[in-house]
C-alpha cells in the first residue's frame, strides 16, 4: 500500500443522507480480495475452502506465486490473480527469461487454477528503482507474449498503481486529474497503449484512508455528513474521496487519449483499528459496503454506472506485518474465519439477511458505549440507520413496545444500539467511535426494564 496525494480542497458543500448508502441491492455480487499471509494465518487448503463454501467472494489477488496457494484453488472457481516480485521484473525483460517463468508459475496450474490476472510487480513507479521502472513494460510485453506462445488466453498481464501517479495540482478537481510529468507520456501512456492492444486493464490502487482531511472524515468513508465538493469545471458533485480520485485517474487516461481503458480496482479499503480514532469496524464497514456499490455499478461522476472489478484490502486482519496498529488491522476476516464485521459478503444459509450471528451483548468489565452530548440527531439517526441496517444488531427493543422504546428519543435508540454493536464487537474504544459521536462510560446506562 502506498500512500496517496493530500487531500483536495474545493468549494465545499453538504448532501445527501447516510441512508442513501444503505440501499445495498438483496443480492451482494461477488467481489476479490486481497489475501496476504504475513501471520499466523489458517493454511491454504483452509482458506480456499472456506471462500468457496461460506462467502461469495469469487476472487482473490496474491503477492507473490506461492504453489501452495495456487493448488489450493484449483477445482474451486475462484480466479486468482498473482503477482511478479518486484525484483523479478529485470530478468523478465529478457524474452527467454519471461517464457521459463510462465512455464514455472503458470502453466503447471494452468487451467485447473483460474489465473485471472499476473500483476508484474506492485507500485513500481513508487519505488523509485529505474532499472525496474525502465524494465516494467518490456517485462509485461514479454510475459503476455509467453502466454500467447504457450497457447494461454485467457490470463491477462497488467501492473498495479499507487495512485502517486497522479499531479494534483491547487484546484484539486478530478477533471483537472493528470499523470505525473516525466511518467505521462514516457512511462503510462505506452503502458496505456499497451492495455488498449492487449484489451488487458489498467490497475490502481485507491486508498481515501491515506491524505484525506482529518476534519472531513465522513467525506473518506461515505458517511453523512460530510463536506461534498463541487468540480469547478464540470460542476460535478463529489460525496466521497473515492470517486473522486477514481475519476482524477481518468481524466489522466483521457488527457493521454486512454479514457476508454478498463480500470481495475487492484486494492482499496479502510482499517477496523489503529492510532487515531477514525479507525473502527464501524467506518471499515461503512466504507466497504460503498466500494462493492460502485464494484455493482454504481459509478462515479465522471463513468456513471460504471463497473469496477475491486479487491478488497485484506481478507484478513495479518499479525505478521511491522508497522503502525493500522498495517494489522485491514482484514475483512480474522485469522479463525470469524468477521472483524460484515459487510454482506458471507453467504446465508439460515435465511437471515447473510450476517454473521453475534455474541449476546456483555455487560463484564463495566464498559458501555453511549451516544455523546454534542452528537446531532441527525449524527445519531445515521448510526441508528447503519447499525439496525448493517451492524448485525437486534434493534426490536428500541421498536414500539419494545423495552428500550421508552423514553421515545433518538438519543436514547441510539446510545442503546451503539453499545449493543460495541458489546458485541470486541467492546475496543475503536467499536464506540462511529465517526466521533460515541464514547465508552463506566456507569451502566441502563433504565428500567431497558438492560444495557
Amino acid at each position: 500500500m502506498a500512500k496517496e496525494p493530500p487531500s483536495r480542497s474545493l468549494t465545499l458543500l453538504l448532501l445527501l443522507s447516510a441512508t442513501v448508502f444503505l440501499s445495498l441491492p438483496a443480492v451482494i455480487s461477488a467481489i476479490g480480495v486481497n489475501y496476504g499471509t504475513l501471520g499466523n494465518l489458517p493454511p491454504p487448503t483452509q482458506v480456499a475452502n472456506f471462500i468457496k463454501t461460506q462467502t461469495t467472494i469469487d476472487s482473490v489477488k496474491i503477492f507473490d506465486v506461492n504453489p501452495d496457494i495456487l493448488r489450493a484453488f484449483a477445482g474451486t472457481g475462484i480466479s486468482v490473480v498473482v503477482t511478479v516480485p518486484n525484483g523479478d521484473i529485470p530478468a523478465l525483460a529478457n524474452g527467454l527469461q519471461a517464457r521459463r517463468w510462465v512455464s514455472a508459475n503458470i502453466l503447471p496450474f494452468n487451467p485447473q487454477t483460474i489465473i485471472k490476472y499476473i500483476s508484474v510487480g506492485n507500485e513500481i513507479l513508487l519505488s523509485g528503482d529505474n532499472n525496474m521502472i525502465n524494465n516494467l513494460l518490456p517485462a509485461m510485453m514479454n510475459l503476455n507474449n509467453a502466454l500467447v506462445r504457450a497457447g494461454v488466453k485467457d490470463v491477462k498481464v497488467t501492473t498495479a498503481h499507487s495512485l502517486n501517479i497522479i499531479a494534483y495540482d491547487l484546484t484539486g478537481a478530478p477533471s483537472t486529474g493528470r499523470f505525473r510529468p516525466g511518467w505521462d507520456k514516457g512511462i503510462l501512456a505506452p503502458i496505456l497503449a499497451y492495455h488498449r492492444r492487449t484489451k488487458s486493464p489498467f490497475m490502481v490502487n485507491p486508498y481515501p484512508f491515506f491524505g484525506f482531511d482529518p476534519k472531513n472524515v465522513n467525506f473518506a468513508i461515505f458517511r453523512s455528513p460530510y463536506k461534498a465538493v463541487r468540480d469547478p469545471f464540470t460542476r460535478k458533485v463529489y460525496t466521497n474521496m473515492f470517486d473522486a480520485l477514481m475519476d482524477s485517474t481518468y481524466s489522466a487516461m483521457k488527457a493521454l487519449g486512454y479514457g476508454d481503458v478498463n480500470i481495475v480496482v487492484g486494492e482499496t479499503g479502510w482499517p477496523s483499528a489503529c492510532d487515531q480514532p477514525w479507525c473502527s469496524p464501524a467506518n471499515a464497514a461503512w466504507f466497504n459496503l460503498n466500494i462493492i456499490k460502485r464494484a455493482q455499478g454504481q459509478g462515479t461522476p465522471l463513468m456513471p454506472k460504471r463497473r469496477f472489478e475491486t479487491y478488497i484490502f485484506g481478507l484478513f486482519n495479518e499479525e505478521g506485518k511491522p508497522g503502525p496498529t493500522a498495517e494489522r488491522n485491514w482484514g475483512l476476516f480474522r485469522a479463525d474465519f470469524s468477521p472483524v464485521y460484515d459487510v454482506g459478503l458471507l453467504k446465508n444459509k439460515q435465511g437471515g439477511g447473510g450476517r454473521p450471528a453475534l455474541p449476546a451483548p456483555s455487560t463484564a468489565g463495566g464498559k458501555w458505549c453511549v451516544a455523546r452530548s454534542e452528537a446531532t440527531d441527525k449524527q445519531l439517526q445515521d448510526n441508528i440507520n447503519w447499525v439496525c441496517g448493517q451492524g448485525g444488531v437486534d434493534c426490536k427493543p428500541i421498536q414500539a413496545g419494545g423495552s428500550c422504546f421508552n423514553p421515545s428519543s433518538v438519543r436514547t435508540h441510539a446510545s442503546f444500539v451503539m453499545n449493543a454493536y460495541f458489546q458485541s464487537h470486541g467492546r475496543t474504544d475503536g467499536t464506540c467511535d462511529f465517526s466521533g459521536t460515541g464514547m465508552v462510560v463506566g456507569n451502566n446506562p441502563s433504565n428500567g426494564a431497558c438492560k444495557f
